[in-house]
């Protein structure tokens, strides 16, 4: 019976790590299933508010729509959301969007939003210059906030690309900001 009880343990302490260990994995793991099936180069690489400063800010006549998703990631009670779903900008101008985001659990959390883009030849013309993205976001519970997102889309942007479809989704880094306070 000892021994039966033992194995029991070591199984579920085993599974345990073994979740505990895939939650941490979730990011990395989203970010490569993203790029091998064609869906994300997240476009938070390469676009910090440094990389923006030799874009013009000359505008360019037509028309870009830009839409915005924002999802939470499977579990997540969080309210999240662009409080504009599309706005029309101009190549070279600057735009400005806001993101409400809500801890609606009664924990304080921290989480951190992965990006993907749409059409793909738009990721390389896309600039943001300040976005909640950069940085992971802790909430109390129950917390509100407004969270800026300022981008730039290139003059040089394809001619035939007249939307680009920028989304969010919002994934739980609590844990990983927990392990990193106590260790």
């Amino acid at each position: 019976m000892q021994i039966k009880l033992r194995k029991t343990i070591a199984i579920l302490t085993l599974a345990s790590v073994i979740m505990f260990g895939f939650s941490f994995a979730l990011v990395p793991l989203y970010r490569v299933a993203c790029k091998k099936i064609g869906l994300n180069t997240s476009v938070a690489i390469g676009n910090t508010p440094d990389a923006a400063v030799a874009y013009s800010t000359a505008r360019d006549t037509r028309d870009v729509l830009v839409q915005f998703i924002a999802v939470t990631n499977h579990g997540l009670a969080w309210e999240f959301r662009p409080e504009s779903k599309m706005v029309t900008t101009h190549p070279g101008e600057k735009t400005k969007v806001i993101f409400f985001a809500k801890n609606s659990t009664n924990q304080d959390m921290t989480v951190q939003a992965i990006p993907s883009m749409t059409p793909t030849q738009s990721i390389s013309h896309f600039h943001k210059l300040e976005c909640f993205c950069f940085n992971r976001q802790s909430l109390k519970a129950g917390e509100a906030k407004k969270m800026a997102l300022v981008f730039q889309v290139d003059k040089d942007l394809p001619k035939d690309v007249h939307t680009i479809t920028l989304a969010y989704t919002l994934f739980d880094v609590t844990p990983e900001v927990t392990k990193k306070e106590l260790g």
